[in-house]
């Protein structure tokens, strides 16, 4: 007699274990691509806030209008927008205070922005940590589904007087669905790791050097304009 080995069937007829591991490694897929998807869109929201700023940054405003934007702009701009607003925040306090040693007011501003970018680099790789849970857990999750569906299937042949392969396919795919569904929840988490791993890395030489960037300007303008550095623009120099 033919035997009904669809995917439904084979799920239906697993043990309670495997329906549960099964269950579990349907759950963590779904909850990794829910994550790869928000965090296609956040790095992309990213890529095109550092850009915009940057673009602002060169071409000419000065730094005071840009740090009023920024301040404005404080809960909708960038990573590298936020960084900025902390750095010139920081030196404004300072001059307030009417410090006026340019190695203080330096090492406050960058201090204040590497502050800062540590902040933004947290928030940047939310998710990614659960992302390369799922892809190394998954498929030993899903090989513990399979031995243990395998152990539960020839522990039901012991009662067979004869024992063909038709009885004993079903319970061995039954096994065996658990281990694609692991692989299935583990392949694309560990792809969409690797490749937002490699471009938040991309994103965070680009804050770096920003930082080194502005700073440069700041120790410029302190070096010319000691009085009024925040009236220089960064393209002045």
């Amino acid at each position: 007699m033919s035997q009904d080995l669809s995917i439904v069937r084979l799920v239906l007829d697993a043990s309670l274990i495997v329906q549960l591991v099964m269950l579990l490694l349907l759950l963590g897929s779904i909850a990794s691509w829910a994550a790869i998807f928000r965090k296609l869109r956040a790095l992309k929201n990213i890529k095109a806030q550092n850009d915009d700023f940057e673009r602002d940054f060169w071409s000419g405003t000065s730094l005071n209008d840009l740090f009023a934007s920024a301040a404005q702009n404080a809960k909708f701009g960038g990573p590298m927008e936020r960084i900025f607003a902390s750095g010139m925040r920081e030196y404004q306090k300072l001059r307030e205070r009417r410090i006026s040693d340019a190695g203080t007011l330096l090492d406050g501003a960058r201090r204040a922005m590497r502050a800062s970018f540590q902040r933004e680099m947290d928030a940047i790789e939310t998710n990614l940590s659960f992302l390369a849970s799922v892809g190394s857990v998954s498929p030993y999750v899903g090989l513990f589904g399979t031995v243990w569906g395998i152990m539960h299937a020839f522990t039901g042949l012991a009662s067979l007087q004869q024992v063909t392969l038709a009885s004993v396919a079903p319970g061995i795919a039954e096994a065996l669905a658990a281990t694609a569904l692991g692989l299935f929840a583990a392949i694309p988490a560990v792809v969409a790791y690797n490749r937002f791993a490699r471009d938040i890395d991309r994103i965070a030489i680009k804050l770096e050097t920003f930082i080194e960037e502005f700073s440069n300007i700041l120790q410029r303008n302190l070096g010319v304009h000691p009085a009024q550095p925040q009236s220089a623009t960064p393209t002045g120099y």
